[in-house]
């Protein structure tokens, strides 16, 4: 893994968490983006050199909704930009991890993304992400 590329945070409403983030980090919001296919809007904002990822639940029933009525807002994962993610997937499988999908999946910010499910890393999900840049 090359570096910590961004964290996620699952937002309950999008438009005040960017007002909120935009005083903390005292920064705008640079980028904003929705995944149809994860049912997800997204807005990024620079914090150094890694990212903050505000994620925001197009519909009731994604990804993000359901964590929320789950858990409520917060940390949603912790990603990490890798060269070869197919590479990096079969890897993981092979340490024991538990990677949720076959095959790598467009994601925002032009990445391909995957995910390790969260029992296996202490209750974090972990994002491998490779730009398509």
């Amino acid at each position: 893994m090359k570096y910590l590329d961004h964290i996620g945070i699952a937002v309950a409403d999008l438009e005040e968490a960017i007002e909120t983030y935009e005083k903390l980090l005292g920064a705008e919001c640079y980028k904003r983006e929705t995944v149809d296919q994860q049912q997800v809007e997204t807005a990024f904002f620079r914090a150094g050199e890694s990212k903050v990822e505000l994620l925001g639940a197009t519909g009731s029933d994604s990804v993000i909704a359901g964590y929320i009525a789950k858990k409520g807002e917060g940390m949603h994962h912790v990603a990490f930009e890798v060269e070869d993610i197919r590479g990096e997937m079969e890897r993981l499988r092979g340490e024991g991890f538990s990677v949720l999908s076959e095959e790598p999946s467009r994601g925002a910010d032009n990445k391909l993304v995957a995910f390790v499910h969260p029992k296996d890393n202490h209750g974090v999900l972990v994002e491998l992400c490779e730009s398509l840049d």
